[in-house]
């Protein structure tokens, strides 16, 4: 019985679909957030003195801003995903086990 809805389910294009959108968008923004990241690491690694430069007088660098940047960035690539989940992901996962269950 649980190998026949298996089937059923794997066959369903709304499976289908949500496994490709949902495995899409979490490449991109996987690939997008290492980019940021490894970037950050790597001005770290090799050109220092950009983020060792004083903004104005005072003693704020921009390292500072720059690495607050890196942690918004993952805030809201993590709240972009979370929306999408909770709209598109949620309503085709919801068509998935009308069709399983009939």
């Amino acid at each position: 019985m649980e190998l026949k809805l298996a089937e059923r389910i794997e066959a369903d294009p709304n499976y289908v679909a949500l496994k490709e959108r949902r495995s899409r968008l979490g490449w991109t923004l996987t690939i997008a957030m290492l980019v940021v990241y490894y970037g950050f690491i790597l001005l770290i690694a090799f050109r220092p003195g950009v983020l060792a430069t004083r903004i104005g007088d005072g003693v704020m660098t921009w390292g500072i801003p720059i690495g607050f940047g890196v942690i918004v960035f993952t805030v809201l690539i993590t709240a972009y995903y979370v929306m999408r989940a909770n709209s598109e992901f949620d309503d085709l996962n919801e068509k998935v086990k009308r069709e399983a269950l009939k």
